[in-house]
């Protein structure tokens, strides 16, 4: 499915999902790069590579990923920290034994021009090596001037295989330069004074997104900027000591590097004095950030598989060892006034008369960086026990050690935590059938104060300081049906999360563990053939979010932020020929907060609107080395609010389309 929709980030894989939410990046609730929430709650650090934690903030490529694993519902034991609404996994593509040779070519609107290559050689009987490269370049459909260029190089070496004894060696290498996006503004509830020139105010406006094209772009060509490199080098050590006993050993070393600056539009306060008030003059504030990640991780399974009497097991005993660093610079500064309703993007920066006001033509000074480290022991058990034909019990129980310390730009002095957690699962099938399943499971999660600092991922601050990790459980209730001999897969799920001390802050800043957020519904999928030439990949959720208690009074009540009540997501394709396919894809998405509390204590918070998004495919095989693919998104040209956060939205993209030549060997 990946191929087939011409997905080329990990984002456009996951809109495949339902229950699945975009977050803005810096500044707008999350971390840049990747930033999502799953089933209401965030999981902007639940990334996964090969089944360890992949911490840094970059925008993920498929290019060298097998499939993308997609967990829901609260699983510390698995995971560790985080994980409240689950996690994502992307596996790696591996060298193996038999040889292939994949290259593909596309070309498309938005100047878009990307090229994959895909080339595993067998290193004799037992070794094999594999490389994979990709050049992305595109513009984005329907955003001025926003564009992305990327380019990795990834390689797969690995001896022993078909022995009882193997290893590999992994390396990846991702490289971004891109003009960012931070969006169109929300327009603030007492933004009542004129416009320039005359006319109304933008009060009726209030809440709602800035009245402009969703072309609309506020940074400055040739100053916004982002500049990411990633490093993942990986080795994987695996001994069979019986068909029954099996060991696992995964090392790693990964550094993600980020050097950005955005132009934040952010309305400007015209009053003399008094109550703040607003018209259509926008301040350009230059957000400036530098962050190193660097993460020294090893990881070790021990799997056993045995009977005792009528049980047979399939027994999961692990190590996990973390080192976490990151260093992060930050800087802010007003560089230039310019107007809602027409931005010029050639414009220098020029100086405004205010005090704090960067100099004209200039970037922010970045201040010395702040650092924070993070340690963490963990150990884990697991055991999958089948009994007879038709129960199966699962459960597992996972203690962390982690001990954090953080200091402040400039060498500030900084805060230390030291927290020892336990999490826990269990899980209950039935099968009536061979081919059919009911089944209850409880998880639970934390969210330790180090991993809560929005806009830095690792740090403390004094207000976070000392309080415990946040907790939260999930209830799921479902069933799993393989229909027709197993060519169509049915999924009904009821599911019940809740994170019973959120952390909150109250009008003076103070924050605490007084929160209480529920996030409840179900889940129907189905995947699979419904004819010999008709396939279908579809799924819907329907969530109710709440946050029942809070030290802010206008959160109580609130549903929580980008937590859309319906989602809906369809993939379908029909062999019109041996050698012709189409495909129709839908995406539907609700409405959706952009925070949790009333803007301003108003009645109504500020929501993005739901829509629905249509993508269409056509491919045709000439060959069996040679195959032409047309995929058209957006098919309507619906213009929608994408990602939501802060003070700003991110608009989706316009309709676009791709022409793909994939060459096989």
């Amino acid at each position: 499915m990946i191929e087939d929709r011409g997905a080329f980030s990990l984002r456009d894989v996951l809109r495949n999902t339902p229950g699945i939410s975009m977050q803005a990046g810096e500044g707008g609730g999350g971390l840049p790069g990747d930033s999502l929430s799953i089933r209401g709650f965030s999981s902007r650090s639940d990334f996964f590579l090969d089944g360890m934690r992949d911490f840094g903030a970059y925008n993920r490529d498929p290019f060298n990923t097998e499939q993308v694993e997609v967990a829901k519902g609260p699983s510390s034991t698995t995971g560790g920290r985080g994980t409240t609404g689950g996690s994502i996994n992307m596996a790696s593509k591996m060298a193996n034994l038999t040889p292939s040779n994949l290259s593909t070519v596309s070309y498309g609107s938005s100047n878009l021009y990307r090229a994959t290559v895909d080339v595993n050689e067998p290193l004799g009987e037992h070794a094999a090596f594999r490389l994979n490269g990709m050049f992305h370049h595109a513009d984005t459909p329907g955003r001025d001037e926003v564009g992305q260029e990327r380019y990795g190089i990834a390689s797969s070496l690995a001896f022993g295989l078909g022995t009882d004894t193997r290893f590999t060696l992994n390396y990846q290498r991702l490289e971004e330069n891109n003009i960012p996006d931070y969006g169109i503004p929300w327009i603030p509830t007492n933004n009542t004074l004129p416009w320039t020139g005359g006319g109304a105010g933008l009060g009726s406006y209030a809440n709602l997104p800035a009245p402009v094209s969703y072309d609309t772009w506020y940074g400055l060509r040739g100053v916004d900027y982002e500049h990411v490199q990633n490093d993942t080098l990986t080795g994987i050590f695996e001994h069979d000591f019986t068909e029954s006993l099996r060991l696992r050993n995964l090392t790693r070393y990964s550094r993600t590097h980020r050097d950005s600056l955005y132009t934040a539009p952010r309305f400007r306060d015209l009053a003399a004095g008094g109550a703040v008030q607003y018209s259509d003059a926008l301040n350009r504030q230059m957000q400036r950030r530098q962050m190193t990640s660097e993460v020294f991780a090893n990881q070790t399974n021990v799997t056993a598989e045995f009977d005792t009497n009528v049980l047979k097991h399939t027994l999961v005993a692990g190590l996990e060892l973390y080192w976490e660093r990151q260093l992060n610079a930050n800087a802010a500064g007003i560089a230039s006034v310019t107007n809602v309703f027409d931005p010029s993007v050639d414009n220098p920066p020029s100086g405004v008369p205010a005090t704090g006001d960067i100099a004209p033509g200039t970037i922010p000074g970045l201040p010395g960086a702040a650092e924070a480290h993070l340690d963490t022991i963990a150990i884990y058990l697991f055991d999958t026990v089948k009994i007879g034909r038709h129960w199966e019990v699962s459960g597992g129980l996972r203690y962390d050690h982690m001990q954090a310390e953080a200091r402040g730009a400039n060498g500030a002095p900084g805060f230390a935590n030291s927290d020892d957690l336990f999490s826990w699962k269990l899980g209950l099938v039935f099968k009536p059938v061979e081919h059919g399943s009911v089944y209850f499971g409880y998880g639970t999660s934390f969210n330790p104060t180090i991993d809560g600092a929005v806009s830095t991922g690792l740090g403390n601050t004094a207000a976070t300081a000392g309080l415990d990790p946040e907790e939260a459980r999930s209830y799921e209730l479902g069933t799993k049906w393989d229909l027709f001999d197993e060519r169509l897969s049915l999924s009904f799920a009821l599911f019940r999360s809740e994170k019973s001390n959120a952390r909150t802050t109250d009008a003076a800043g103070l924050v605490s563990l007084a929160g209480n957020q529920i996030v409840q519904g179900y889940e129907v999928g189905a995947s699979g053939n419904l004819t010999k030439n008709w396939q279908i990949f579809a799924g819907y959720a329907y969530m109710q979010s709440e946050t029942e208690a809070s030290s802010n009074a206008n959160e109580i009540g609130q549903a929580l932020s980008n937590a859309p009540e319906h989602s809906f997501n369809l993939w379908t394709t029909y062999n019109l020929l041996e050698s012709l396919q189409v495909g129709l894809g839908a995406q539907f998405v609700g409405d959706r907060s952009n925070g949790t509390s009333n803007a301003a204590g108003t009645s109504i918070p500020r929501t993005a609107p739901d829509y629905w998004t249509l993508d269409a495919m056509l491919n045709y095989k000439v060959n069996e080395k040679l195959s032409f693919r047309l995929n058209i998104y957006n098919l309507a040209d619906e213009r929608y609010i994408d990602r939501v956060g802060g003070g700003h939205f991110v608009p989706g993209a316009g309709r676009s389309a791709a022409l793909t030549a994939t060459v096989k060997f």
